[in-house]
């Protein structure tokens, strides 16, 4: 009688691991679907934000009072923003500087027509 008590805990021990096994497929495939999902929708995310030519709160002045819109791109140094003004990303920008193009940009006001004290050339 012992030996059949035995079997049977053998038995129910065997379809009892089965069971969990079953159950840790399942949970490893749950897994891997949602975690298939989430990075799907990020690479959408990824994929579909460069095509965007506009500038995002962080972009944009808090107070125009207080600063140029330029400092505050060229203080943010974000690709996407420098790209949709300047056409550029921030390391070329840089580059462009520091190839000999600096003296010229930090130099050279940006002629403004109807402004006070503007002489055309």
């Amino acid at each position: 009688m012992d030996d059949s008590f035995a079997v049977q805990q053998l038995l129910l021990d065997k379809d009892e691991a089965e069971h969990f096994d079953d159950d840790e497929r399942l949970m490893v495939l749950a897994a891997a679907i949602i975690a298939g999902s989430e990075v799907s929708q990020q690479e959408r995310i990824d994929t579909r934000h460069p095509h965007r030519l506009y500038l995002c709160r962080p972009q944009l002045l808090p107070n125009p009072h207080i600063n140029t819109p330029w400092k505050v791109l060229y203080d943010s140094q974000h690709d996407r923003a420098f790209i949709t003004t300047m056409g550029v990303d921030v390391p070329t920008f840089s580059s462009l500087l520091t190839a000999g193009f600096a003296q010229a940009w930090y130099e050279t006001p940006i002629p403004r027509a109807g402004l006070i004290g503007y002489i055309e050339t």
